[in-house]
């Protein structure tokens, strides 16, 4: 028989409580933000390359009020904001707002500030991906040259035993792995285009 809430022990009862205040906090809303647009476009791009949406990264950099204590007391003064900046608005989450917006009170540093700095937090992580992007690039080339070997291999190979022979089809077997491959290479490479992009932004901002 199900019971209703008034019924429910005063400890479950206040478990639901918690769980619904916590499902407030993740309602969406949208708030505005001043920032360089090298710092918008980290995060935009951070996101598409770890495949998140864009709201679940800043959730995941604003919702930790200890770091974003420990990010702030790091800021020595208003006037680290630099650069030309835009006005961005993002999707985050209540509890997010409510986290920035109070250790931005509590610290007294300008909010855009803060969120410009958590954002500038991601540049590890892009640094590691731009090393990646790289290594992949140069294994790219190598992988292009070997498909131009085993091509030559598969027509001599078909040339002196035949294309029906065994030797002759495992060759075009290999050299068809190694294509599929190679294509599925080019479809990361052109994920990671927007790296290269970005690296151009930084160098010209």
């Amino acid at each position: 028989m199900e019971k209703s809430l008034n019924e429910l022990p005063a400890d479950a009862a206040g478990n639901m409580s918690i769980s619904v205040q916590g499902l407030k906090g993740r309602q969406s809303v949208r708030a505005t933000f001043r920032l360089p647009e090298k710092t918008i476009q980290l995060l935009a791009l951070m996101a598409r390359q770890l495949g998140l949406q864009q709201k679940s990264l800043f959730d995941q950099l604003m919702e930790d009020s200890s770091v974003l204590q420990q990010v702030a007391a790091s800021v020595p003064s208003a006037s680290a904001l630099s650069g030309r900046t835009r006005q961005k608005t993002f999707v985050l989450s209540k509890r997010s707002l409510e986290i920035l917006d109070r250790v931005s009170r509590r610290q007294n540093i300008p909010r855009d500030l803060l969120v410009e700095i958590s954002i500038l937090r991601l540049l590890p992580v892009m640094s590691a991906e731009q090393d990646k992007h790289r290594k992949r690039l140069l294994l790219h080339n190598k992988m292009k040259s070997l498909r131009k070997q085993l091509v030559k291999l598969a027509a001599d190979t078909e040339q002196q035993l035949g294309s029906e022979d065994q030797a002759s089809m495992l060759v075009r077997d290999v050299s068809d792995v190694l294509e599929e491959n190679l294509c599925e290479l080019e479809a990361i490479l052109e994920k990671g285009q927007a790296i290269e992009q970005y690296e151009k932004l930084r160098e010209h901002s």
